[in-house]
């Protein structure tokens, strides 16, 4: 194999090498938090106030946002999306990360967020529309701590529930 010509290329080599097996670009996460703000962000004003308005453009995004979650939960942040365009677009013009971090804290978050997402569906259904606020303004919470903070709620989540489990 020859020597990669320049810090975009290095990029690519390892992430090619190590994503999905040893760990990730810790930058990524954060790129997709401040995607997913914004998708849900727009979600929550697109909530109509009373149950008499029309539900379609929050339904719309927050179905969006379902499948994303899911696919970056079911079928491994390599599947993610906005992960996708991360490392096509946004990495090779950072060139290569200091370090790789584990995939499952954040894989972790992105099952919460498709919790919180279904919850919200389930109440754009029952007609509850508190409830499918409530759930886009906790995952919304959470995905704005991750962009603007690097502070993953869920990654914490999921360290906190390792360290019980290692001590039982």
């Amino acid at each position: 194999m020859e020597a990669p010509r320049d810090a975009a290329e290095e990029h690519q080599r390892l992430n090619a090498e190590s994503f999905g097996r040893d760990g990730i670009d810790p930058r990524g996460p954060r790129f997709s938090a401040a995607i997913t703000s914004v998708v849900l962000a727009a979600a929550l004003l697109a909530v109509p106030s009373s149950s008499s308005g029309s539900q379609t453009v929050a339904v719309v995004l927050v179905v969006f946002q379902t499948l994303v979650f899911g696919f970056a939960t079911f079928r491994g942040l390599d599947a993610h999306l906005y992960g996708r365009i991360f490392r096509s677009v946004v990495a090779p013009r950072l060139g290569p990360p200091a370090e790789l971090e584990d995939q499952a804290p954040p894989r972790f978050s992105q099952l919460v967020g498709f919790l919180f997402m279904v919850v919200a569906l389930l109440g754009f259904f029952f007609g509850i529309l508190w409830i499918a606020q409530i759930a886009i303004g906790f995952a919304l919470a959470a995905a704005l701590l991750n962009a603007v903070f690097n502070y993953c709620l869920g990654c914490e989540m999921y360290l906190l529930g390792a360290r019980i489990r290692a001590r039982t």
